[in-house]
């Protein structure tokens, strides 16, 4: 692409988000309302890789991709979404206003949310991972397993991994901090620790660039205060907008049982475990709190 066509594309994304934002609707509106007019808006918050609009214009990520498939079965093309950048903070009160019909931020599903939107089922699943040496030599499976005498894991300062690990009872000896990411392939590759623990994406990222490192693909959630260090997130929709919802939603659980919908999930760099888990848990389920 040019840089006048790489430029027009920002300026033409950045106009419309701008008179999308500018302008509510007098309510939400329906899917037949949506067809009549010709396009459907949906935010993303600009979180790779969850939805985000790369440079050239486009909107990526597991959320966009998959709402844009799902959308298309619903009888909307692909060109006919007009996608809007926002915060992510702005991202229910937009919903709320009508500023635009739906979100693809993969936003995780919790009960205070669920009382001011809609959710539709989840649609992605993201937890904790681990970063081995190619081949997993250890036999590693998740973090418990650091609780033994000769074992040693990597974590970034700060992360919230540091507490996790400390929660399931794994001695600071048996602790490695590093100061960033970027020293977790070469931690491992060297031996200092036998594997870093980072989120699952993080993870599967880190064995991206690197062959003589992998992700556990077996892993297993740690359990933290009696529950799995996991969310589960989705698309939402304005309270209004049941019929919407549900029609996507119908689209939704059949587009889940696709190996496309695999293949977005895995291209972003979702884990096997991810991929899985995705549907352990059901909206109802996550907006009681259960």
């Amino acid at each position: 692409m040019s840089q006048k066509r790489h430029v027009n594309a920002r300026a033409l994304l950045a106009a419309t988000a701008i008179a999308t934002l500018a302008a509510s609707t007098a309510g939400a509106a329906t899917l037949k309302e949506i067809k009549d007019r010709g396009y459907i808006r949906i935010a993303v918050a600009n979180e790779i890789p969850y939805g985000y609009v790369a440079p050239e214009g486009d909107a990526k990520g597991a959320g966009p991709d998959v709402a844009a498939a799902v959308v298309e079965k619903l009888g909307i093309k692909k060109e006919d979404i007009q996608w809007v950048v926002t915060n992510f903070s702005s991202l229910i009160p937009g919903l709320q206003a009508n500023r635009f019909d739906m979100t693809a931020a993969e936003m995780a599903i919790r009960p205070e949310r669920c009382q001011k939107v809609l959710y539709s089922e989840p649609n992605t699943t993201y937890g904790e991972g681990l970063l081995v040496k190619e081949g997993n030599p250890k036999k590693l499976s998740g973090y418990d397993d650091f609780k033994k005498d000769d074992m040693k894991v990597a974590v970034m300062a700060g992360a919230d991994q540091l507490q996790m690990l400390q929660k399931l009872g794994v001695s600071q000896d048996h602790i490695v901090t590093i100061n960033s990411n970027s020293d977790a392939i070469s931690t491992v590759q060297t031996g200092r620790a036998d594997a870093y623990a980072a989120t699952g994406l993080t993870a599967s990222q880190l064995a991206d660039k690197s062959k003589q490192v992998q992700i556990v693909a077996d892993f297993k959630d740690p359990v933290i205060d009696g529950k799995p260090a996991r969310s589960w997130g989705g698309f939402t929709f304005n309270k209004d907008s049941a019929d919407l919802r549900d029609a996507f939603n119908k689209e939704l659980v059949d587009f889940k049982k696709t190996d496309e919908w695999k293949k977005i999930l895995s291209g972003y760099g979702f884990t096997p475990t991810d991929i899985k888990e995705s549907s352990a848990k059901s909206t109802k389920e996550l907006c009681s709190g259960d």
